[in-house]
């Protein structure tokens, strides 16, 4: 059975074109911190757009889904 994943919709701030995926899984209380985010990604726990990604620096932009554990980011832009 697969499990169900909590659905996150994570919002850049006007003016920014992304966000570093450490940021994010911070951002988003994911992990405790930094240190943690740093951890997940560089141990390959992390997807990005369904594959893995271990770049703790990857610029994540809107329109990408981040997977974590059973949280699923989903990475929206506010325009003007």
């Amino acid at each position: 059975m697969a499990k169900k994943l909590n659905r996150i919709l994570f919002t850049l701030r006007e003016g920014e074109d992304f966000i570093p995926l450490i940021s994010l899984l911070k951002a988003c209380d994911v992990v405790y911190s930094g240190a943690e985010a740093q951890e997940v990604v560089t141990a390959g726990m992390v997807l990005r757009n369904g594959e893995v990604e271990t770049r703790k620096r990857a610029k994540i932009t809107a329109g990408e889904v981040i997977v974590f554990e059973n949280y699923e980011i989903l990475v929206d832009y506010q325009g003007e």
